[in-house]
């Protein structure tokens, strides 16, 4: 593991690789950086950096699209890979597999700092005002600027026994006021309702600009009671560096570059939204949020300010929520003994579709099960956990197939999945943010979720080989052709 542990080494990793483009005109807040971003994330452009933004404190900078797929055609996924510490050349599996075995890796503590960079601005009061920094404003149906898409909110239970680093959408309301969705079973709702026992706001920090790997892993649905910070520090086998808040209990990642604080209330609320959502379309609805208060803002000099535009893939809801999901998933379905060699939600598909591919002697390390088992065994699995609401249409497959080559997944799914049979239907809880589902199935959480058995027959009992280059000829014959290519 390389761990890169702030974002202008970051910046500057992805600047050797020409994956960064500088915007020195002056930009506006209200749409315009976010249209750029869009616009980069249609034609997998090198990540834009705003230096020079209308009507904000100057020195302020933003950027878009920090871990969307890349700009260089062979390495998609080189942005997110860095971001967790392999090189830029890494596979989105290698990814997938190595946040997993993290999981297993002994928990890191943070340390705690004196000081970091990110105190050298503070503002109390009425200085401590959003209205001077460069918080965008993403979609033109939207119900106000986000000032958080792509920071991590810190909070920790009353007790002090729990802090959770995650990310949710906040909507800023004026310089002093946010509020953004707090909603069950998400953990800064569980934390928030410790608070709300005991009748007193609860303290957050929300963190913008820190090292790469934090977002990604905030978004990741690790166990409850886990502290995010733990596992990273386990990932990279070394202690995540922090440093205390100025008004409150808490410690932020050192490596940031702005930090606001206070409290959220659990009496006032506002309306939140409506947002562009991460399926793709322009969601029309509100709900009744609390309110969080800005009390402190700390930040470093010209700092930089991540953003995301969330909506038609591939942008970085797809990338940090398709990757982070499908470490989950695999390591679950692995841990109950299940031969599972991938999982994968393909970032096009909005993390609609979970593919999970198996070993191909699963027959003798489960004698007598049929893949209609197999994969009723599978989806039960899945749905059981935390992130199975997100997991509307799995497909089960041979590890023949590539679950990250969208080639090989068109392929499978066109002539392994049958029309009507071969499937196994459940009816439970949905996430409601699915498109997928009518209106009245996303306002009672629950509907009906399937996974589909792709499996092909076991050798000699009707399995076909491949029409393929790799498939229909003598290895010996395929090098020789390889040799002799040129």
């Amino acid at each position: 593991m390389k761990r890169i542990k702030n974002l202008r080494d970051y910046i500057s990793q992805l600047n050797e690789l020409g994956d960064i483009v500088e915007i020195s005109r002056e930009v506006d807040a209200y749409l315009e950086m976010a249209a750029i971003t869009r616009r980069s994330y249609d034609l997998c452009s090198p990540a834009p950096i705003f230096n020079n933004i209308k009507g904000k404190l100057p020195g302020l900078r933003a950027m878009g699209a920090p871990a969307s797929l890349s700009s260089l055609p062979e390495y998609p996924a080189a942005r997110v890979a860095l971001s967790v510490g392999l090189d830029h050349t890494a596979s989105w599996s290698d990814i997938v597999k190595s946040l997993a075995q993290s999981k297993h890796n002994e928990p890191v503590k943070p340390i705690i700092l004196d000081t970091a960079p990110c105190k050298e601005n503070i503002l109390h009061g009425d200085d401590a005002n959003l209205d001077k920094f460069p918080i965008p404003f993403l979609h033109q149906e939207d119900g106000g600027e986000y000032s958080n898409t792509w920071g991590t909110i810190v909070a920790r239970t009353p007790d002090g026994k729990w802090t959770n680093w995650s990310i949710a959408r906040i909507q800023k309301l004026d310089g002093k006021h946010m509020t953004g969705l707090i909603l069950m079973p998400q953990h800064i709702a569980m934390v928030w309702n410790e608070w709300r026992k005991i009748g007193k706001p609860m303290p957050y920090a929300l963190v913008q600009g820190c090292e790469p790997a934090l977002p990604i892993v905030s978004s990741m649905p690790l166990g409850d009671w886990v502290d995010e910070a733990d596992y990273l520090g386990g990932h990279f086998g070394e202690a995540i560096e922090t440093v205390r808040c100025e008004t409150i209990d808490l410690e932020v990642s050192a490596s940031s570059e702005l930090v606001i604080e206070g409290h959220i209330s659990i009496e006032e609320r506002a309306e939140e939204g409506p947002f562009g959502e991460y399926a793709g379309y322009a969601v029309k609805g509100t709900s009744m949020q609390p309110i969080y208060t800005v009390e402190c803002i700390t930040y470093r000099d010209d700092a930089i300010w991540p953003f995301i535009p969330e909506g038609r893939p591939v942008d970085e809801f797809h990338t940090a929520v398709g990757v982070a999901m499908s470490a989950e998933i695999l390591d679950s379905l692995n841990q109950s003994g299940l031969p599972v060699t991938m999982a994968w939600s393909p970032l096009e598909t909005a993390v609609h579709w979970l593919l999970v591919t198996v070993d191909e002697d699963w027959r003798e390390k489960l004698p007598g099960v049929s893949s209609e088992e197999l994969t009723k065994r599978i989806g039960e699995k899945i749905w059981d956990t935390k992130y199975g609401p997100n997991c509307p249409m799995i497909y089960v497959l041979d590890n023949d197939i590539d679950p990250t080559d969208y080639k090989d997944v068109l392929w499978a799914l066109a002539t392994r999945v049958h029309p009507t049979r071969h499937r196994v239907e459940s009816f439970g809880e949905i996430l409601p943010l699915l498109n997928c589902y009518d209106p009245e199935e996303c306002h009672d959480h629950n509907a009906t979720r399937v996974v589909h058995d792709c499996l092909q027959p076991a050798a000699g009992e009707g399995r076909l080989n491949h029409s393929s280059f790799a498939g229909a000829y003598p290895e010996e014959l395929q090098q020789k052709v390889i040799d002799n290519w040129e």
